[in-house]
């Protein structure tokens, strides 16, 4: 199945691969490795997971492979907090000589970690690797920058519908297969049950807004000879967004109540059963099946504007990247390849429920686990990324779209003044990255 996109992980990545609001590195020098060793100690850095032994288990097991495979070499795997990340990677692009050989991030990081020089180019490595061929198109995407590619994906992430089919069948009710549905179907339950949000929304819940804007045709800012500009004051991109706002109030989710929230805070109440509907990651999974609502929910593509539609989805995850400042650059893009590669990324799936970024991969993993059917349908049907531009990290940490949100669904302003403000917001952070 061609995807067109990629999934993300649970608990821990799902701060980092669908909510990247990370500090960036400020402009180095240049941090070029001097030699190319071909022994010596590799330095791994990874993100730490909620759970981490199984993953631990998997890196171990590559890792032993890779030491048999490469006479001479060693490796040296560190987990690293996910709240700590941006400095530690800040740090070791400043510090070459404290700085590891490949580093785990956040997809959204790829073109702002680029303009800082931290990430080494593996453009034709990576053309000449058998497996990248069968690399989902987007997945490919995150990585790279212009034409040059700077790593290589290690699991993907969309979002889709979870839906309490007990409260769906008390109303005699069917899963909505439209965008309106979905918003008349919300208020529907929250009408006759008043204890229930219907969709559990977020203000400050970006990711889960996008579908919207993008399934009425809207973008999040256009591209022209590498320059960016904001898209997000369009008429369609308007359209979604008063359709995402339409759910904040005391008809579904109260905007007191709900203008705050994010995509955890969202999940976490369908899955302690104070919503009958949320949006959520397939790294989702874990956290709703550990709820109240176990065995009482099910899952479907985010419906989109027309029927039977599936509105695009955020391609969120995590890719492995070699440090510029490597010198031992052909040991890290083997070891890269070792860690990314479609026997380690199966296993990962199997460990963690990190959805792999191979198409054949993926299907396979399909095949194992029902539940990831929605979101591999969601993925076939066209995810989408973020502007690949070393902006969007600042754009993402500094709450351009949370505000915006906010303010409509506050009152303060009304959707052309927030969306004209967001714009220009975006267009500065645009111009000042260059």
């Amino acid at each position: 199945m061609k995807l067109s996109a990629r999934i993300a992980a649970p608990a821990a990545a799902l701060v980092l691969a669908g909510l990247t609001a990370t500090a960036c590195a400020p402009q180095t020098s240049d941090t070029s490795a001097k030699g190319d060793e071909k022994s010596g100690t590799l330095r791994v850095w990874l993100f730490q997971e909620v759970g981490n032994k199984p993953k631990e288990e998997v890196v171990d097991t590559a890792v032993a492979e890779f030491e048999k495979a490469h006479k001479g070499a060693k490796v040296e795997v560190e987990y690293i907090p996910v709240d700590t990340r941006a400095q530690r990677i800040k740090a070791a692009f400043n510090d070459p000589k404290s700085a590891p050989d490949l580093i785990e991030y956040g997809n959204s990081d790829t073109a702002g970690y680029v303009k800082d020089g931290g990430l080494a180019d593996i453009t034709e490595e990576f053309g000449a690797w058998g497996e990248a061929k069968d690399t989902d198109p987007i997945a490919k995407q995150s990585v790279t920058v212009g034409d040059k590619v700077y790593g290589a994906p290690f699991f993907v992430g969309v979002r889709a519908l979870y839906y309490r089919t007990d409260v769906f069948k008390d109303l005699g009710i069917e899963a909505p297969k439209s965008q309106a549905e979905l918003i008349s179907t919300a208020k529907k339950i929250r009408k006759a049950k008043p204890d229930l949000y219907g969709l559990a929304v977020g203000g400050a819940y970006t990711y889960g807004a996008m579908p919207f804007i993008w399934a009425n045709g809207g973008e999040l800012a256009g591209e022209t000879d590498g320059a960016y500009k904001s898209g997000i004051n369009s008429e369609k991109s308007r359209k979604g967004i008063e359709a995402y706002t339409s759910l904040f109030g005391d008809d579904n989710c109260p905007a007191a109540k709900c203008a705050s929230m994010g995509g955890n805070a969202t999940v976490t109440a369908f899955a302690s059963g104070k919503a009958a509907m949320a949006i959520g990651g397939d790294f989702s999974h874990a956290a709703v099946e550990a709820g109240a609502v176990k065995g009482k929910y099910a899952v479907v593509p985010l419906p989109g504007v027309a029927k039977d539609s599936i509105a695009p989805a955020f391609a969120g995850g995590n890719n492995l990247g070699v440090l510029k400042s490597s010198s031992h650059r052909t040991l890290a893009v083997d070891l890269m390849k070792s860690l990314s590669g479609k026997k380690t990324q199966a296993a990962m799936f199997d460990a963690m429920g990190f959805l792999p970024t191979y198409t054949d991969v993926l299907d396979n993993a399909a095949k194992k686990e029902p539940f990831v059917a929605p979101f591999v349908q969601t993925l076939g049907a066209g995810a989408k990324f973020v502007p690949a531009s070393p902006a969007w990290g600042q754009i993402d940490a500094s709450l351009i779209l949370p505000t915006m949100f906010q303010e409509i669904v506050s009152g303060r302003k009304d959707v052309a003044q927030a969306s004209d403000d967001a714009a220009k917001k975006m267009d500065t952070a645009f111009t000042d990255a260059g």
